[in-house]
């Protein structure tokens, strides 16, 4: 194993207790689940695996030390994912309500390809530039220095993947079984709204963040 056990379980451990705080891509991975079913969201589920893919590995890579010494950098994206947020947010709370049935219930419609699902999930994910360098702070603190550093950090990249991934399938399938049990439009339609609402508001916060 090429990181010391102790250091590996405590990073797994706390990981886990990072991850299970819902973030904005958890609220469209719940929002998408609730919306068109779990097959649908099983795209945002890999969106998401693939932007923390992507962030934590430019991280590892040098771009987080980048972006924590440019500041007009660090800026533009961070003002180009906010701007996504609030416009996936936006999109949300438009669409149209659609109930399940027997039938289709898990079958995409017009606004809920699994393409374009992907997609946004994997955009709000990779574009964070909170998280690059949330991720260039968080690593060190776990990395043996009698070991080699690029061993350790790439392990580190693929368990901080895996276990994203496996959160964001629990909140989708949670979020796939009530959908079942919400048949009525008005509910449906408040979900969907207050999943928007909370991108939208993630979106702002985002832009009138600084960095540490």
């Amino acid at each position: 194993m090429p990181v010391s056990p102790e250091y590996f379980a405590a990073f797994v451990v706390a990981s886990i207790v990072l991850l299970v705080i819902p973030g904005p891509t958890i609220i469209m991975v719940i929002t998408q689940a609730l919306a068109h079913g779990r097959k649908v969201a099983f795209a945002s589920v890999m969106g998401v695996g693939l932007g923390d893919l992507v962030a934590t590995s430019l991280s590892i890579a040098g771009a987080g030390a980048l972006l924590a010494a440019s500041a007009s950098l660090f800026q533009a994206l961070k003002f180009v994912g906010a701007a996504y947020l609030i416009w996936i947010g936006y999109k949300m709370w438009r669409a149209p309500v659609r109930i399940p049935d027997m039938q289709d219930s898990d079958l995409p419609t017009g606004s809920g390809r699994p393409a374009v699902i992907f997609r946004d999930s994997f955009l709000i994910t990779a574009l964070n530039p909170k998280g690059i360098l949330f991720f260039v702070a968080f690593v060190p603190q776990f990395i043996d220095p009698a070991l080699s550093y690029a061993p350790q950090a790439a392990l580190y990249v693929l368990t901080f993947t895996v276990l994203g991934i496996l959160n964001a399938a629990m909140f989708a399938f949670l979020a796939a079984g009530a959908r079942k049990t919400i048949r009525r439009p008005q509910l449906m339609k408040a979900a969907m709204r207050t999943g928007g609402s909370l991108l939208m508001m993630a979106g702002v916060a985002a832009a009138l963040t600084r960095r540490a």
